[in-house]
């Protein structure tokens, strides 16, 4: 049986960017593994965990705070990419990648909470 969260567009563009943070981390500095690559990686991990929490809530309201916390974390993620941008330990194709779906992932976030919230 297929969990919900699974069905939800939020939940698979989060899983992407997990996947493309993890592959990215792996050229940074190695001094820097208890430092900005493990921060990053909780980040981009919180996002699609809360989302999934939030799907196997029992109320609405209860998911859509899990949803804000996600995008919380995605905000946060947001921040320690421009960082790793201007530190170069990423190059701006990759970076460009990561912003472009980091914003994805806002936008269908936004609109899943604006659609909960209508119900």
């Amino acid at each position: 049986m297929e969990k919900p969260h699974k069905r939800l567009r939020a939940w698979q563009l989060a899983m992407d960017i997990v996947e493309m943070v993890y592959s990215v981390s792996e050229k940074f500095p190695a001094l820097e593994k208890y430092g900005l690559i493990s921060q990053m990686r909780r980040c981009a991990v919180s996002v699609p965990s809360n989302i999934a929490e939030g799907a196997g809530r029992n109320t609405k309201k209860e998911f859509v705070n899990f949803l804000h916390i996600a995008q919380g974390s995605l905000s946060e993620l947001d921040t320690q990419l421009e960082l790793a941008r201007r530190l170069a330990f990423i190059d701006d194709p990759a970076w460009r990648d990561l912003d472009t779906m980091v914003t994805e992932a806002d936008k269908v976030l936004s609109g899943l909470i604006r659609s909960q919230k209508g119900k």
